[in-house]
């Protein structure tokens, strides 16, 4: 084992985003589909988060996403998580109703 191993525990920083949006030109599932894939494939290719829709799968104007990024500095995880919403707002399409930020606690 190098020396490193026994330096002690490497910090780690989570934040994860919820984004609760709406889809108002919507008309079904179907379409909601098409107007939010842009947005979730668009989130997964340009940053490294994990994005998923975690509510509001079966209401055709609606869609809640959770996005975590992980990273050994506090800072990089929120500009991280800054350039993703920023990216959101951009989308058309979409509405943002609201958006929350959760730092999760890690026990080392």
């Amino acid at each position: 084992m190098s020396r490193s191993a026994f330096v002690g525990p490497v910090p780690m920083h989570v934040l994860a985003l919820s984004l609760d949006l709406r889809f108002p030109e919507a008309r079904s599932l179907k379409a909601k589909r098409a107007l939010l894939r842009p947005v979730t494939d668009g989130i997964a290719h340009r940053f490294p988060v994990a994005v998923s829709e975690v509510a509001h799968q079966d209401v055709w104007q609606r869609s809640e996403l959770g996005i975590a990024a992980v990273s050994g500095s506090a800072r990089q995880v929120a500009e991280i998580i800054d350039d993703v919403e920023r990216f959101v707002w951009t989308c058309a399409g979409v509405e943002v109703l609201s958006a929350e930020r959760s730092w999760m606690e890690i026990d080392r």
